[in-house]
């Protein structure tokens, strides 16, 4: 099954395949995703400096593996590949690191969250966001794509190696979950 690359993706990755135009086509790269790439790590990780680190890392890691990049998938999914890797990687390092439960990551991304001082927003907002960090790592994940990112069920399927069914079983989990969060809540 071979998949269509878009035209821009596709003379964006010849670009960076050309030495000659490598560093300025990455550059290209950076400034058109680090803003979506940005938001879907946040979603995870909840720290906007913490965020803005494993930003950095998912560019350095592009960066250093370009030349494996075959163009199979879109740029966009190898991409986001690489930062939720970065962010699952990081969370898990986190807990091991701070010996912490995923039950008692959820309290502290809740604490987080009521700490942030870059997000601000209305009382249903952060009872979104709250609700959302009360789900497990995988329904977040699916949840922040789907919904934030308006990602369509192919390309998560790309991203997260997941059956679409498995995704759409997560994401009506996860819609399920937050709606009882919020009504507990209320």
């Amino acid at each position: 099954m071979s998949r269509e690359i878009p035209a821009e993706d596709s003379q964006l990755i010849e670009r960076l395949r050309d030495p000659r135009q490598c560093r300025a086509a990455f550059g290209e790269v950076i400034r058109a995703y680090s803003e979506p790439l940005y938001w879907q790590i946040r979603r995870m990780v909840e720290n906007h400096d913490d965020a803005n680190d494993l930003l950095q890392n998912t560019f350095m890691k592009a960066w250093q593996s370009l030349e494996n990049f075959r163009g199979d998938a879109k740029l966009t999914t190898w991409l986001y590949k690489i930062a939720i890797n970065e962010s699952v990687t990081f969370l898990s390092r986190e807990r091991r690191r701070q010996n912490v439960s995923l039950d008692d990551e959820e309290s502290g991304l809740l604490k987080g969250i009521e700490a942030d001082g870059y997000v601000d927003g209305d009382k249903l907002a952060g009872q979104l966001r709250e609700a959302v960090a009360s789900l497990p790592e995988k329904q977040r994940l699916v949840f922040n794509m789907k919904y934030y990112d308006e990602m369509k069920y192919e390309q998560m399927s790309e991203i997260l190696g997941t059956s679409v069914g498995a995704l759409k079983a997560s994401y009506h989990l996860a819609v399920k979950k937050i709606g009882q969060y919020i009504e507990d809540h209320n």
